[in-house]
């Protein structure tokens, strides 16, 4: 029981960390700053939802698991971008629906997403690791 709130609390921890970073990587102005706002942030997207999934589902077999489901929902809502609805359209017209969802669809966000998810893995082995040293 104690290694469960040890591993929720790195991860929390984590995710307080990931997300700051990954909305200031939306409104960077700095050098490289068109492929920070527009791909370095997907990475970090990823990132956060492989760890608030991994709050959620913890174990070894989760940590091999979770960043392919991201991937894969991820993936579906970058094609889902290139459908636009009233509904989705309203959705995407308020900040946060723009955050989760997008509004443009690109290729060059799946090997972003990618390297997101490769970084997402590495994070939660990273946490079970901590978790599991003698």
């Amino acid at each position: 029981m104690k290694t469960l709130t040890k591993q929720r609390t790195l991860i929390l921890l984590s995710i307080l960390f990931v997300v700051p970073l990954g909305l200031y990587s939306k409104y960077y102005q700095g050098v490289g700053s068109i492929w920070v706002k527009d791909y370095g942030a997907a990475i970090w997207y990823e990132v956060f939802w492989c760890l608030l999934a991994f709050y959620f589902f913890s174990g070894k077999k989760a940590i091999k698991l979770i960043p392919i489901y991201v991937f894969i929902i991820t993936c579906l809502l970058e094609i889902l971008q290139l459908w636009n609805p009233p509904i989705l359209a309203f959705i995407r017209s308020h900040i946060l629906g723009k955050l989760l969802l997008g509004t443009t669809f690109s290729w060059w966000d799946f090997p972003h997403y990618v390297l997101g998810c490769l970084l997402g893995w590495f994070w939660l082995e990273l946490i079970d690791k901590t978790l599991t040293r003698p």
